[in-house]
C-alpha cells in the first residue's frame, strides 16, 4: 500500500495527523506532499495549525483531517 493510501484510510477512519506523527505511523517524511496528492486526486482533507511541545518551547504546525 503507498504511503498516500495508508494516509487516506487513517484519515478517514476520522483520525487527524500531523507530520510527526506520520513519519513515526508510516514513515512518511513529506506529509505535505503527501496531502496535496490526495487533494489533487480530489480529496478534501482540511488544515489547521496547532500547537504542539519541543525541546525549547512549542511550535505551530500542520494538522490534516477530513
Amino acid at each position: 500500500m503507498t504511503q498516500s493510501k495508508q494516509i487516506l484510510k487513517y484519515l478517514e477512519n476520522g483520525h487527524s495527523l500531523t507530520p510527526r506523527k506520520a513519519m513515526v505511523e508510516f514513515g512518511v517524511m513529506r506529509l505535505a506532499a503527501r496531502i496535496k496528492d490526495l487533494r489533487d486526486d480530489g480529496y478534501a482533507i482540511k488544515s489547521e495549525r496547532v500547537t504542539v511541545p519541543t525541546r525549547n518551547g512549542t511550535a505551530k504546525v500542520a494538522s490534516y483531517s477530513f
